[in-house]
């Protein structure tokens, strides 16, 4: 599924998004994280529908999320945090507490998980929360895996496979990357990853463009 998307069939996509009843994820407490959706929503007027309106997704999803039963993926959190005018950082994590690390900084135990999909692919956000412009995940995608609802956008993508092979398709041209090898492209491309292999891929991946910076 691209940006092109109409918005109505976008909703619909998102809202098939399954409830997660454990509620917090290694990284990600989305009870929390729920309730500074709510408090963002209201302090901005918003209804519920206005707010699914804003961010083209189901209002059923956006009342999941707010209770912390919500399995939002990515794209679900940036429509939410374009449509309410924050960082990522800000919606998923809040204010840092005093005496924390430089805003430059994200340590290796403080990474919001993100574990979405049919195939349970773990994105882990490396960038630190008041990194704008830019993004990179630490991916990992487990045997048998793929992602093909790719969003396609303005700026570049790039990445560092770590462990595992990992095969990229972008507009129809493919390789198969192994430990070491590196790729980027222009993100408005179409493209695929699959892990064909028998253990997991790691990678880093890399996104940069105006999609990532924090609305005026």
């Amino acid at each position: 599924m691209d940006a092109q998307t109409p918005p109505r069939r976008r909703a619909e996509s998102e809202g098939a998004e399954a409830a997660d009843p454990s509620g917090d994820r290694d990284g990600l407490d989305t009870a929390a994280m729920g309730a500074r959706v709510r408090a963002l929503r209201q302090r901005g007027g918003l209804s519920t529908a206005d707010l699914a309106l804003r961010a083209g997704v189901a209002a059923g999803l956006i009342s999941q999320i707010e209770r912390g039963l919500g399995n939002p993926s990515l794209r679900t959190l940036d429509r939410l945090r374009l449509a309410l005018g924050v960082s990522l950082g800000a919606l998923i994590e809040g204010e840092p507490a005093a005496g924390a690390d430089p805003a430059f900084v994200r340590r290796r135990g403080a990474r919001p998980h993100l574990t979405v999909g049919p195939f349970a692919v773990d994105k882990a956000i490396l960038s630190p929360p008041a990194t704008e412009g830019l993004r990179f995940l630490l991916i990992t995608m487990p045997p048998g895996s793929r992602i093909d609802e790719m969003i396609r956008e303005k700026g570049q993508k790039a990445g560092l496979v770590l462990r595992g092979a990992v095969r990229l398709a972008v507009a129809g041209c493919e390789a198969v990357l192994t430990e070491g090898d590196s790729f980027q492209f222009d993100a408005d491309l179409p493209h695929v990853l699959v892990n064909d292999g028998p253990r997991p891929a790691e990678f880093v991946w890399i996104m940069a463009g105006p999609a990532y910076a924090t609305p005026e």
